[in-house]
């Protein structure tokens, strides 16, 4: 007997010493550059209510009201609330479990004699278990929840993050359209007078036909735009209701998109990236969640040591007096043979870790090219602007001139129809790239971390236990 508990325990350790598992693929590993490859001017330290530097007090109200409405934001917070009722559940597995119960019966018997007997009878008793964990298996599932929790957080950061970004966004984009608007309803107003004039001019005979019929076609032209842009007026206060949480209303306006101030470039490093950004660390804890889940599916073949106990008393009324009952016993329960089962699923929690890996390589990779993106967005639009500016002010020169040709009887109607056409697209086009840097620096304030520094401090807190 002594020999055979002997065998049976050398092949188990000899089959654990076997089944360590495989690093993590070198693929999988994330170098950050020493820099970034867009140089975008001076920069500052990132705020946490970066919203705020654009100078607008309804954006800042809106991203507030849309951080606490949001439901994407009440979900993230849900599954924080789920993932530390794991880690409640992982770490119970550490404390003896007590348990309390009653029995009772009532009934008739017949005796050796043949003389029945009724009795009555109570039986409390109080139990306990407790399982010895020697080779931590319990404690790696309890880091495993650990990490759970903190991805969790890190999580929700990523949510509110994602949200603050797009209503800051969404809130520009609505600033961009009605200056648009504003726009197509002032050449709205400057077509209406120069069709006017035609018309008058045609009926004394001083212009031709053609004239009158290019003016009423430019004014159509024109007036076509307006509900287009009232459409995405529209259909842009709808999506912001939904960011804010609301149904689709009329959403308040401040300043306006030309008074909106530029904020600087937030400053920092690539390898900084990996610390800043909550989707990063989102990834870096799950990769270590199913780093410990394959710790503790490895101790599956070790042997589980279990304690026990039990006391407590019986009474009856065929009994004189109460008789006490206890017990105490201990486990040792080693897997021999199960049919390979306990090494599919250290292989599955190994295929798991790995696939984790190359998520937290794929996150990083993508914050970088993120960041570079909107770096160099915000330098090309500006130059994009400038180039604009100094378009505009030569077609309203070209107009200007355009005009006063087609008043002195010099050049046709024609040549201010396109010279009128030029400026308003070059107008909707400084319009267009206003915004356009606006949101390049919201994305990049959301690609930088949006100024978060870690994990809150109770989840911190906890892991560091």
């Amino acid at each position: 007997m002594r020999h055979a508990v002997a065998v049976a325990l050398g092949l188990i350790l000899a089959g654990c010493a076997g089944r360590t598992p495989a690093p993590v693929p070198p693929e999988a590993a994330v170098r950050a550059p020493s820099g970034w490859r867009t140089h975008a001017g001076p920069t500052a330290p990132i705020e946490r209510q970066w919203w705020q530097r654009f100078g607008d007090p309804v954006l800042a109200a809106l991203v507030e009201q849309a951080l606490v409405n949001n439901p994407d934001v009440g979900l993230a917070a849900a599954r924080v609330r789920e993932a530390r009722a794991q880690e409640r559940l992982a770490r119970s597995q550490l404390a003896p479990s007590l348990d309390l119960g009653v029995g009772a019966t009532y009934g008739r018997t017949v005796s050796a004699l043949g003389q029945p007997t009724t009795s009555a009878s109570v039986q409390p008793i109080f139990q306990t278990a407790y399982e010895v964990d020697l080779f931590g298996r319990i404690d790696q599932q309890v880091a495993a929840a650990r990490a759970g929790t903190a991805a969790a957080e890190a999580g929700r950061e990523t949510a509110a993050l994602s949200i603050a970004a797009a209503t800051a966004s969404g809130y520009i984009t609505l600033r961009g359209l009605d200056a648009r608007l504003g726009i197509v309803r002032e050449t709205l107003t400057s077509r209406a007078e120069a069709l006017r004039i035609a018309r008058n001019r045609a009926e004394v005979g001083y212009t031709s036909e053609l004239e009158l019929r290019q003016a009423e076609a430019e004014y159509e032209a024109t007036a076509q735009i307006v509900p287009q842009v009232e459409l995405a007026v529209s259909r842009q206060e709808n999506a912001l209701s939904q960011l804010i949480g609301g149904s689709p209303r009329t959403i308040e306006r401040g300043v306006a998109l030309a008074a909106l101030r530029a904020p600087p470039v937030p400053d920092g490093l690539p390898a900084d990236l990996l610390r800043r950004r909550p989707d990063i660390a989102q990834a870096e804890f799950t990769l270590a969640a199913s780093d410990a889940t394959l710790a503790a599916a490895r101790a599956q073949f070790l042997p589980q040591i279990r304690l026990t106990g039990s006391a407590g008393e019986v009474l009856s009324s065929a009994l004189g007096n109460p008789i006490s009952l206890w017990s105490i016993g201990g486990s040792i329960l080693a897997p021999i043979f199960n049919g390979g089962r306990i090494q599919a699923q250290v292989d599955t929690a190994a295929a798991r870790r790995d696939q984790a890996a190359f998520a937290y390589r794929r996150t990083a990779l993508v914050a970088f090219r993120e960041v570079e993106d909107n770096l160099a967005a915000v330098r090309r639009l500006a130059e994009q602007r400038a180039r604009l500016e100094a378009q505009r002010a030569a077609v309203a020169e070209a107009l200007r001139h355009a005009t006063n040709r087609y008043q002195a009887g010099y050049s046709p109607y024609l040549e201010q129809l396109d010279a009128q056409r030029a400026l308003l697209n070059v107008e909707l086009s400084l319009v267009q790239i206003g915004a356009d840097q606006l949101n390049a620096l919201v994305a990049l304030y959301q690609a930088m971390g949006g100024g978060w520094t870690g994990v809150p401090a109770a989840a911190t807190a906890e892991s560091a236990q």
